[in-house]
């Protein structure tokens, strides 16, 4: 049985930073390889949520009525993580650190889990490291451990800035051990050159 991917949306999500990664764990990294998930939502209540480009979403979930097992979380971006809505999910994601599963964070979402302290001893990105500084206030104590890359991995933890949709989603895959290193990279260099092989 597919084990779920939870991906956090709160209202005004980021549509196109959960959009490649949700496709490659619930339809394969690429066709017909082996599936091992399945993409499933997440937010603070049952109530229908609107993306960025528009979208409406009923969370398949809510903070009360998740499964008892899952494979971890991607916190999606968008303005909603700054609000005192979203501290209600602190405590998830403090137990899924503590049981070392999956917990992604791209855009916003990286700078909550670095204003609550999630960041302070492991390597990470996000939108800069002034803007993570300055939004996310003395709880973090991390810049030694800030690497300037597009997404960064490190154990179960995966960072991103909010135009790294591909990176933060070849990081996932790697952590969860989605498929192979090789067809992971194939996916990844195809998506990010296109048809052309030089990008163009």
């Amino acid at each position: 049985m597919r084990k779920e991917l939870l991906f956090v949306l709160l209202n005004g999500f980021a549509d196109w930073e959960a959009a490649h990664l949700a496709v490659c764990i619930n339809s394969g990294v690429k066709p017909e390889r082996p599936v091992k998930y399945i993409s499933k939502t997440l937010s603070l209540t049952k109530e229908p949520i609107v993306s960025i480009g528009g979208f409406t979403v009923l969370p398949d979930y809510d903070i009360h009525t998740l499964p008892e097992d899952y494979a971890g979380l991607v916190l999606v971006g968008g303005d909603n993580w700054f609000s005192p809505e979203a501290e209600s999910l602190v405590l998830l994601v403090e137990k899924m650190i503590r049981e070392n599963k999956l917990v992604g964070g791209i855009c916003n979402a990286s700078v909550f889990l670095g204003k609550h302290g999630f960041l302070n001893h492991v390597k990470h990105t996000s939108n800069t490291l002034g803007y993570l500084k300055n939004m996310a206030g003395e709880k973090y104590t991390g810049d030694a451990h800030y690497i300037e890359k597009q997404a960064v991995r490190d154990g179960n933890i995966v960072t991103a800035n909010g135009t790294a949709q591909l990176e933060f989603s070849r990081e996932i895959l790697y952590a969860l051990n989605a498929d192979e290193p090789e067809i992971i990279e194939e996916s990844y260099s195809f998506y990010k050159k296109g048809f052309l092989p030089n990008g163009e």
